[in-house]
């Protein structure tokens, strides 16, 4: 019994018919957002430029803002839930502004990388071209968030967080920059993730719709139901084999850098040669390796192409480069003078290393005394401890003399026996006599 009722609770926790608005205020919200014209048009316009800037620019928080101010996924939304109704009047107007949306960002979009003095490719708008089956996952989720936001009572900061999340206007913007700039793969690129967004927000939609049982604007007989099925079912298929094939390209390119990096950290040293520079290319399957020291014999070589192996690299290429040593010195006192500079550095970084040690050290010296004295004076308000130089003739080429200079501050005068007491335990708890102590009393 008790478990027909923990099922029953769980069912109505995630039960969406009681948050559910009134239908009629769905379908106005919906075909409010499709049309382009007036408040959306300027907006749709701002969006495009803000976009546009931001990846021009590199800036993630502007393109961010050109996300939520974007109204793209109006009729988007319009588009699957007017097949999920047999709203055709709905679906059509859909269609059209969609296209209108299109065809407008890519103009202003091309028209502004095309009069912009930066051309470079920055990471944003690379970020852009190379969609796969993960930006399905991230573009159908974000979806079905959208919808039940937009069906629901209380829409909360679902809408805005879909509106990042599916990121409809940078790669449309990253379209008309590989129009502008002339280069197809960052055209198909973007064009194809913006298809992929567009698509799936459909399908979240019309899914979502058809769940929620929203009532049907028009009837259909059951030959153009298939019809309609095979029609959705087709796009599907046609949009998501590419992602499937990019979402494994993907993971073989993160797969193969992995095993390069373990791989070159295990051909670091080879006898007396040195790995000076290395270059991972995970899209041709090329590692370079560039060496120092003495030159690779060719069984080395070997020993190197067959370690790759141990990492599953069978399928990269391995190119090896030497740096060849000056003809003035030899080949040992090549490899002798690289190893002195290693140890020089090895011995500088250890001092500056036990520079910090002792910085922190002194931090924690000071922060304990100033606890302690606390205790036993608390007038003390103030505590100023640091190592200084004692500075006595100007002529004197001699090193100064180390000083530990203290600044006790009080918020009342200290008899002399407690300064004297102060002083003394100080040079103890210090072990120097080197000891300048200054009281500052209010």
């Amino acid at each position: 019994m008790n478990m027909y009722r923990y099922i029953y609770k769980l069912l109505h926790y995630i039960n969406l018919e009681s948050d559910i608005d009134d239908f009629e205020t769905i379908h106005k919200n919906i075909e409010k957002d499709i049309t382009f014209k007036g408040t959306n048009l300027w907006i749709l316009a701002f969006a495009i430029i803000v976009a546009s800037v931001g990846l021009n620019m590199n800036s993630t928080a502007v393109i961010i803002g050109a996300m939520l101010i974007s109204p793209l996924m109006g009729p988007i939304i319009g588009i699957g839930y007017s097949i999920a109704t047999y709203d055709f009047l709905l679906l059509t107007k859909s269609l059209k502004n969609f296209l209108f949306a299109i065809i407008a960002s890519l103009i202003a979009s091309t028209a502004y990388f095309m009069l912009s003095p930066i051309y470079t490719a920055h990471s944003e708008l690379l970020a852009r071209t190379s969609p796969s089956i993960y930006d399905v996952i991230i573009a159908l989720f974000g979806g079905l968030a959208g919808i039940i936001a937009i069906s629901s009572k209380h829409k909360g900061n679902v809408i805005p967080g879909v509106a990042i999340a599916t990121a409809l206007m940078p790669p449309l913007c990253t379209t008309g920059y590989g129009i502008a700039t002339g280069q197809l793969n960052y055209f198909l690129g973007a064009f194809y993730l913006f298809i992929i967004n567009s698509v799936f927000i459909a399908i979240a939609s019309m899914i979502i719709s058809k769940l929620l049982n929203f009532p049907l604007k028009g009837i259909v007989s059951k030959p153009h139901k298939k019809r309609l099925n095979r029609i959705i079912i087709s796009i599907i298929i046609i949009v998501l084999i590419p992602s499937i094939y990019l979402g494994y390209k993907l993971v073989q390119k993160e797969k193969f850098t992995t095993n390069s990096n373990k791989f070159i950290n295990n051909v670091n040293t080879i006898d007396n040669s040195y790995l000076l520079k290395y270059d991972i290319n995970p899209t041709q399957k090329i590692i370079k390796l560039t060496y120092g020291g003495q030159p690779l014999t060719k069984e080395q070589q070997k020993n190197i192409l067959q370690k790759a192996l141990d990492f599953s690299l069978e399928k990269a290429t391995i190119e090896f480069t030497q740096i060849i040593p000056n003809n003035d010195l030899t080949q040992s006192n090549n490899i002798q003078h690289y190893q002195n500079e290693i140890n020089n550095l090895k011995i500088l970084l250890q001092q500056k290393n036990l520079q910090l040690d002792s910085l922190k050290n002194k931090n924690l010296i000071g922060q304990e005394i100033f606890k302690e004295l606390q205790v036993l004076y608390p007038q003390i308000v103030n505590f100023i401890y640091g190592e200084t130089y004692k500075y006595e003739n100007i002529n004197n080429k001699n090193t100064p003399d180390k000083l530990n200079l203290i600044i006790i501050k009080t918020n009342s005068i200290l008899p002399k026996i407690d300064k004297i007491k102060i002083e003394t335990w100080l040079s103890i708890k210090l072990k120097s006599q080197n000891i300048k102590l200054i009281f500052e009393e209010n």
